[in-house]
């Protein structure tokens, strides 16, 4: 079994040699590259590759731009330490992936799949999947909504934004001029969409910017009641398990 090895961290790629021959004695490691321009350059001269782990954020880019100026002809296993939001760019492609720091277990299963899917292993990623998941990695924030006002649709920035809530089975956005607009997102989506640093779900029914909190007042039950520089129609509280996460959200 020959492997590429595309890893910018010297450690890590080590680290997953020596894995990867505890686990394969017979393997061959064809090469280690560190970038989307070193990995290109062998790949014209040495195409006999069996399985590539590839790092995703490389020292000139990011490792699906390899995808994007050259044919692959064997299947890949991504390596990532991206926050959950970014990993849903492999699992909505299916994509094989492994989350650092890598152990030894998760590599072995790896192996196994790989090994017990060889024969019908397609050639190469098709070009939509690469292309859908470098979108989402690139774009990892939503910045803009469009929203509908009669006949009309407007575009709403997200720091116009005070909060999202769900509402009668229907989430909305009010916005800091006090403006409520119905969103085709579920309040879990939203989580993944925004910006964490500007936004955070203090329950399962409201998502706050940081923007709208004008107090912070303690409340019963160990919970946090929040003033927003808007208007709503219920309390906004932090709920009981999410207090000590949101007090390290705004002491970021």
């Amino acid at each position: 079994m020959n492997i590429l090895i595309v890893e910018d961290e010297k450690l890590s790629a080590q680290k997953l040699q020596g894995m990867l021959l505890k686990l394969v004695p017979d393997a061959q490691i064809a090469g280690i590259t560190d970038s989307v321009g070193a990995t290109l350059d062998f790949l014209k001269t040495n195409p006999a590759i069996d399985i590539g782990f590839f790092d995703i954020q490389l020292a000139d880019g990011i490792s699906f731009e390899i995808f994007e100026n050259t044919r692959i002809p064997f299947p890949v296993i991504f390596t990532t330490a991206f926050n959950e939001y970014a990993i849903r760019a492999f699992k909505v492609n299916s994509i094989d992936y492994l989350l650092k720091p890598i152990d030894e277990k998760g590599l072995r299963h790896a192996l196994e799949q790989f090994q017990a899917s060889r024969p019908q292993t397609p050639a190469a990623l098709p070009d939509e999947t690469v292309a859908n998941a470098l979108q989402m990695l690139t774009h990892r924030h939503k910045n803009r909504f469009l929203v509908k006002v009669g006949e009309h649709l407007r575009v709403i920035r997200s720091e116009e934004i005070a909060l999202f809530y769900s509402m009668e089975k229907a989430i909305y956005l009010k916005t800091l001029e006090d403006r409520n607009y119905p969103v085709d997102f579920t309040l879990d989506q939203l989580v993944d969409l925004l910006d964490p640093e500007l936004f955070f779900r203090i329950n399962r029914k409201h998502i706050l910017s940081l923007a709208a909190i004008t107090d912070i007042i303690a409340y019963s039950g160990s919970r946090l009641k929040i003033k927003l520089n808007v208007p709503t129609d219920e309390d906004t509280l932090v709920s009981r398990d999410r207090v000590t996460e949101f007090k390290e959200w705004l002491g970021k």
